[in-house]
């Protein structure tokens, strides 16, 4: 097993990944400044919803956050060529995370692999080659890699794609419900707005969605179909990218093919100057051990934390416990009601309290369906309201709608949230059961 995880292997794949990776995760930081969203996330906010534990990971003030996004970019374009590489990824792996774990109302499945990713490229020797660091210090110059470098980035997206094919597995997407929903709001897109409307437009968007997560790792693996898979692969991304714009996700998983083509193709086309690397020296590092110890434990966690929602009770899709982290993407539409009370623990007195202004237009429509966020903002009451000297308990009436179904209550209203514990690992009974009928089941026509 060690000689063939430490056979040496040409890197020409990874040295291109870094150079697309390098502008991908640049154009997402300052992407990031120039859309808007830095601003609605992390400026207009009085305080970020942050994954819970890590209460200290609250955004810069003032104008604070344009510059780590700035930084950030920098960073990425230090990765694009190769220059002080292992620094600028750590930095953008530390800041990214940052980003990540400081908010969930912009939660999204995609920033949590960019999240990982970044942390595994920052190992990773792919600055040996094409690259600035490589042109100061000849010394580090190599036209090889350890074959562990390749297998560790195919199975992480291996596992991604898995799960997310698997995730949609359930009545809701099988039956068309989820797809329609989706594309109800695409409507007055542009030439294809009335084409998204179609239903069997709507029945390739759940099927083949499905069947392409399962079969992309495998197709592109097997020579005999690797073009093929390359080709639908470019379609389903760039279709993605049209419809649902989601950043630089689709573009990002487009670049992963560059792992599967052959070093003779990868070089006669992008890299004509590069040495072809055939020796297939066996290399073992002193570190080998703890490497392989390491990385079996992370992709332990990683194949056993998406199926961590089947030891909490309920559904997953009604109670999100367990949904994230889990590659669970695009599953469900979501839309909820919320009245706040807050009752002075001293008089008894029970006022309706207008949470709106605590949170922001995007935060208020993410707060009302998510029992995490709910009893986030039952602290944040507690505490606002303790600064003026009140000891107040907080009670919320949530309803919640899934699938275009009808709406039911999430939690339960007559439970003080602010004086209940939060349990990582542990079903909170405060959420109600999920009705028989909660979301919409119709029958396919």
């Amino acid at each position: 097993m060690n000689k063939w995880l430490f056979t040496h292997i040409d890197n020409s794949g990874l040295v291109l990944f870094r150079i697309a990776f390098g502008f991908l995760i640049a154009v997402e930081a300052f992407g990031a400044i120039a859309t808007g969203w830095v601003r609605r996330a992390f400026v207009e906010p009085d305080f970020t919803f942050n994954f819970i534990g890590l209460d200290f990971l609250q955004p810069l003030p003032g104008n604070g956050m344009y510059f780590y996004f700035i930084l950030m970019g920098i960073c990425g374009v230090c990765v694009l060529l190769g220059y002080k590489y292992r620094l600028s990824m750590i930095g953008y792996a530390i800041l990214w995370s940052g980003v990540y774990l400081m908010q969930k109302t912009s939660y999204n499945n995609h920033y949590y692999l960019l999240m990982l990713l970044c942390w595994i490229m920052a190992i990773l020797p792919a600055h040996r080659w094409f690259s600035l660091d490589a042109k100061i210090n000849p010394k580090i110059k190599s036209p090889s890699m350890p074959r562990w470098v390749l297998l560790i980035l195919i199975l992480q997206v291996w596992i991604v794609y898995t799960y997310a094919s698997v995730a949609k597995w359930y009545p809701d997407w099988l039956n068309l419900t989820v797809p329609a929903l989706f594309m109800s709001g695409k409507s007055d897109y542009w030439l294809i707005g009335g084409f998204l409307q179609l239903h069997w437009v709507h029945w390739c968007i759940a099927y083949v969605g499905i069947l392409f997560d399962l079969l992309i790792i495998p197709l592109l693996l097997w020579k005999r179909t690797r073009l093929l898979g390359f080709c639908i692969s470019i379609f389903f991304h760039l279709f993605n990218s049209v419809v649902f714009q989601i950043g630089i996700f689709p573009y990002m998983s487009i670049a992963f093919a560059l792992f599967f083509f052959s070093p003779e193709l990868l070089q006669k086309r992008f890299l004509p100057k590069k040495q072809l690397y055939t020796a297939g020296e066996t290399i073992l590092p002193k570190y080998r051990n703890t490497l392989i110890t390491v990385f079996s434990i992370y992709f332990v966690i990683q194949i056993a934390l998406p199926l961590r929602h089947w030891f909490f009770k309920d559904d997953v899709l009604w109670t999100e416990e367990g949904h994230r982290l889990s590659w669970r993407m695009m599953l469900r539409s979501k839309h909820g009601s919320l009245t706040v009370w807050v009752e002075d623990k001293k008089t008894g007195e029970r006022l309706r309290y207008d949470y709106t202004k605590l949170v922001g237009e995007k935060q208020s429509r993410s707060v009302k369906t998510k029992p995490d966020l709910l009893w986030q903002m039952a602290q944040r009451i507690k505490a606002s309201e303790a600064e003026v000297g009140k000891d107040v308990a907080v009670f919320m009436d949530a309803r919640v709608q899934v699938n275009g179904g009808e709406y039911f209550p999430l939690i339960d209203k007559s439970v003080d949230l602010a004086s209940e514990k939060w349990h990582h690992f542990k079903h909170h009974d405060w959420i109600l059961a999920s009705p028989p009928d909660y979301h919409k089941v119709n029958p396919l026509p």
